[in-house]
């Protein structure tokens, strides 16, 4: 058969697969392959092109091969508990949080783990990646894997797929152990050779490689903060008895949405209150200074904390860090020569300090706007003054980086890191990663406010999380508050909203991979209608129809 390789036409036997045409290319790569890619669609190494295809190839330094290299070794880990637990304890594991370059984990029935635990169930992960063994793949009736889940007891699954409307889905399997994944997988086992594992907390953290370098075993940043919200949001599911994507489902089939939705609001609206009231038992306190990552809902909750604070007597003020963007021609550039906006060096540091430090002395300042058509600061006779009671609310990806308020008294500033940390899963072994749902939330909220299509905020994505990586998340821990802004509920409500943008993503662009795996994830939902959710709902921020002005 002819095929077209890495632009170079080539002929190979019918049957070879595609890692087998991969050693002939993979000199051309710095990174081991892990993906194909025939005719745009991403393949796994152990398919077969057809005669006339188009072949390329993803190594390690991508994001998809970055994670399919991570399912894979969650594969493996699996395989290795099932090897040396026996199958209760191998199917009782449960994938839980992404925590920087850290995945973590909990297996049922241990408390805590052993040195001699993670050293046999690292010695076997080892065993198996030495072996280099292939992962094979078959597809199933859905109904016959339901009831093979049933039996393996692996409920969470079979509820899962309850709702599925495919009428067959693919299996995995190393060996004996077989499983369900959702998205790609390597082609063997030998190539996830780069990992580490660690007891942590009740159960393990794994290091898996980054794609910035993926041969190279990350050093753990310890997030505690971070993992308390995370471990705080999961209890919240398991009282609420919806910790996978079929319990929500099942809320929404039994009618029960509606409670859901009432119950998962109040406990929002009393972390709120809790912070208000945390903030006016300090009394130097007369910044508030909020950061998060894209997509957080950080408007509508500057505004439902200042409701708290008004109600505990302090007049709350926005301030928004944004109006102290440099003039545009004094904007620096990236290494592509586009403004770099995210930058600290994109705010006048100066001019912010001096006018916060003024309104601190009891003096009466101007503060700015900034207007984005014109690409200049401008004042309108904006003036303030705070008195006792005032306080400012200050919204910014730079708020926690004291670099941006280094002039300010420590005891004058009350720092929050929010952010959508998603606590439901696909199943046990499938984790939603919050960055997903972040992306959906963006897609909907830039087609309802900007017009832009899902096109567009796919093709941003890598860049703002850039400039998340570099200005947000290495300050999260110094916040003193964390607040997870995800909603249990949000994705069946977003599904309804962000199918028919992502839909209209073309098949020949290079972001229809990444729409295609968001319509496949979006299928797993049942759709909700939006009448039940509140006016006030950091939701609203995304799907419209708020209280507020976002």
């Amino acid at each position: 058969m002819k095929l077209t390789v890495c632009g170079i036409e080539k002929e190979y036997e019918y049957g070879t697969t595609f890692a087998q045409i991969a050693k002939d290319f993979q000199k051309d790569y710095k990174y081991p392959i892990i993906l194909a890619k025939n005719n745009g669609n991403l393949r796994e190494l152990f398919k077969t092109p057809n005669n006339g295809d188009n072949v390329e190839f993803l190594d390690l330094s991508t994001g998809a091969g970055n994670k399919t290299y991570s399912r894979g070794l969650i594969f493996v880990l699996l395989k290795a508990i099932y090897n040396v637990y026996g199958p209760k304890k191998g199917r009782g594991v449960r994938i839980m949080h992404k925590i920087g370059c850290g995945l973590y984990g909990e297996i049922g029935g241990f408390e805590g783990l052993s040195d001699g635990d993670i050293l046999s169930i690292k010695s076997e992960m080892r065993r198996l990646i030495e072996a280099d063994i292939v992962i094979n793949k078959r597809s199933v009736n859905t109904k016959e894997a339901r009831k093979l889940f049933l039996e393996r007891g692996m409920n969470d699954k079979e509820n899962l797929f309850k709702y599925r409307r495919a009428s067959r889905m693919n299996m995995f399997a190393i060996e004996n152990y077989e499983d369900y994944f959702y998205g790609y997988m390597p082609g063997s086992t030998g190539i996830l050779k780069v990992f580490d594992i660690f007891a942590y907390d009740k159960g393990f953290m794994m290091l898996i490689p980054t794609k910035d370098a993926p041969l190279e075993i990350p050093t753990y940043d310890d997030r505690p903060h971070l993992f308390a919200t995370l471990k705080e949001s999961d209890e919240w599911g398991r009282i609420m008895g919806i910790n996978t994507v079929g319990a929500m489902n099942d809320t929404i089939r039994e009618g029960r949405l509606g409670d859901t939705i009432l119950v998962q609001e109040a406990f929002m609206e009393k972390k709120i209150g809790d912070i208000a009231a945390e903030i006016k038992a300090r009394p130097g306190v007369k910044f508030v200074m909020i950061a998060g990552p894209s997509s957080s809902g950080k408007t509508t909750f500057s505004h439902r904390l200042s409701i708290q604070l008004r109600t505990l007597g302090m007049t709350p003020h926005p301030i928004g860090v944004d109006d102290y963007f440099k003039d545009r021609e004094d904007t620096p550039k990236d290494e592509d020569g586009n403004y770099n906006f995210e930058c600290l060096e994109a705010i006048d540091v100066e001019q912010f300090n001096k006018d916060m430090s003024d309104l601190l002395d009891g003096k009466e300042v101007e503060l700015p706007s900034f207007n984005f058509k014109s690409g200049h600061r401008e004042y309108k006779g904006n003036y303030k003054k705070l008195g006792p009671e005032d306080i400012l609310v200050i919204e910014g990806i730079h708020g926690l980086n004291d670099a941006l308020s280094y002039k300010l008294p420590v005891e004058s500033k009350f720092k929050i890191y929010i952010s959508a940390l998603t606590q439901l899963n696909l199943d046990e072994h499938n984790r939603i990663p919050t960055t997903d749902a972040r992306l959906l939330r963006r897609i909907v909220r830039d087609a309802r406010t900007r017009g832009a299509s899902a096109q567009k905020t796919i093709s941003m994505w890598p860049s703002v999380r850039l400039g998340e990586e570099e200005n947000i998340f290495p300050f999260q821990e110094s916040a003193d508050v964390f607040f997870n802004s995800a909603l249990i509920y949000e994705l069946s409500e977003l599904k309804t909203y962000a199918e028919p943008l992502l839909f209209n993503v073309p098949e020949d662009s290079e972001e229809y991979p990444e729409a295609k795996r968001l319509l496949k994830f979006l299928d797993f939902f049942l759709s909700a209608p939006a009448e039940d959710v509140p006016k006030n709902s950091i939701l609203r921020e995304f799907i419209g129809g708020s209280y507020f002005p976002v």
